[in-house]
């Protein structure tokens, strides 16, 4: 049960199984913002609360903006490690 939670958790949220690895990172800011929207959508009508779409877009967009930002700035280091 853990190593199944562990690939669901890499096939969306690491870069590098992630279907979206072959994209730009922008494209693939872009493609997951989509989702987060799509999933706090979804939720929101589950819950039947309107009011709880706009927390839930609001709490989606920072966490999804939160990992790109991560992952530019772990990859930025990686080609500043390679360059010294």
């Amino acid at each position: 049960m853990e190593q199944q939670l562990k690939t669901a958790w890499n096939g969306v949220m690491d870069a590098r199984s992630n279907p979206l690895r072959r994209s730009t990172l922008m494209t693939a800011h872009m493609v997951m913002q989509v989702l987060a929207w799509m999933w706090s959508a979804i939720f929101s009508v589950a819950l039947g609360s309107y009011f709880v779409f706009g927390i839930t877009v609001v709490g989606h967009m920072l966490v999804v903006a939160g990992l790109v930002i991560t992952v530019a700035v772990f990859r930025q280091a990686e080609l500043d490690g390679e360059r010294d």
